[in-house]
């Protein structure tokens, strides 16, 4: 994969999406001050069920900066063995037993610009697992960048979280309430019968989205118990039985104009 990174967004998925983070402390010194972002970058991809920071405790940049992780809901593990890629195999166990546990995730965070991680990205990969990484900038091998499903600088951090903020405000804002929704569906029929057009599904979609900036097709209705409208037909077949609308041959009427015409 190259640097062109994939867009961040929220998971829509009917089942829960399991998410795991595991960081090499002694490759990314940096984390610390990502640390926060990394976590809400990793919440918004599904449920953080795994954050672990692996560090070597006789290490003193590391050791103190366990402190802080450790209070921001971060799992420390100390791998004070000096040999050569210690931390770094414990990592691999510990996230191919988790992958095998009762409570396995979906989605795998490796933080580590390490090239050892290239195999374990692989079987993840066999085991049908989505990996993420992040790496500190002139720090990361090639290959790891290559075979992730995305990758990341952790100086990137701020503008993706920001990015996440800001689409979530603006998904919440082009929400509708199910009566106004209503109203633009009125609309739009009166609209589309003064010009003797049909009024079919089709057509009435398009011409709320155009004549309303808010309404960004069916999925933007809030109904009353908070749910959405999988398609535009289940949308209308509720007004039709709330009896806001009348239907045939697919195409749509106003029961106003019924009354009058009576």
């Amino acid at each position: 994969m190259t640097d062109t990174h994939l867009a961040v967004g929220v998971q829509t998925s009917q089942h829960e999406i399991l998410v795991g983070v595991y960081c090499d402390l002694q490759n990314v010194p940096s984390m610390l001050e990502h640390a926060e972002l990394l976590l809400a970058f990793a919440k918004s991809k599904g449920r953080l069920i795994s954050n672990k920071v692996y560090y070597n405790s006789q290490c003193k940049n590391q050791a103190s900066a366990k402190d802080k992780l450790k209070s921001l809901g971060c799992d420390c593990v100390d791998v004070p063995c000096p040999i050569k890629d210690s931390a770094d195999n414990q990592m691999i166990v510990d996230c191919l037993e988790d992958i095998e546990s009762n409570l396995p995730p979906a989605i795998v965070i490796l933080v580590s610009g390490d090239g050892d991680f290239v195999k374990l990205v692989r079987i993840l990969h066999q085991l049908g697992k989505k990996v993420i990484i992040f790496a500190q900038r002139g720090n990361v091998k090639q290959k790891l960048k290559e075979i992730a499903d995305e990758f990341y600088f952790l100086d990137e951090l701020p503008q993706l979280v920001k990015g996440m903020t800001q689409k979530k405000a603006d998904s919440a804002q082009c929400q509708i309430a199910y009566n106004q929704a209503i109203e633009y569906l009125l609309v739009a029929i009166k609209t589309t019968l003064s010009k003797n057009e049909a009024t079919n599904f089709s057509r009435i979609d398009n011409l709320m989205r155009q004549l309303f900036p808010c309404y960004k097709g069916v999925s933007s209705i809030c109904t009353r118990d908070g749910k959405k409208f999988s398609k535009f037909s289940k949308f209308v077949e509720a007004a039709v039985k709330d009896g806001k609308v009348r239907m045939q041959n697919k195409e749509l009427f106003l029961i106003e104009a019924d009354k009058l015409a009576a």
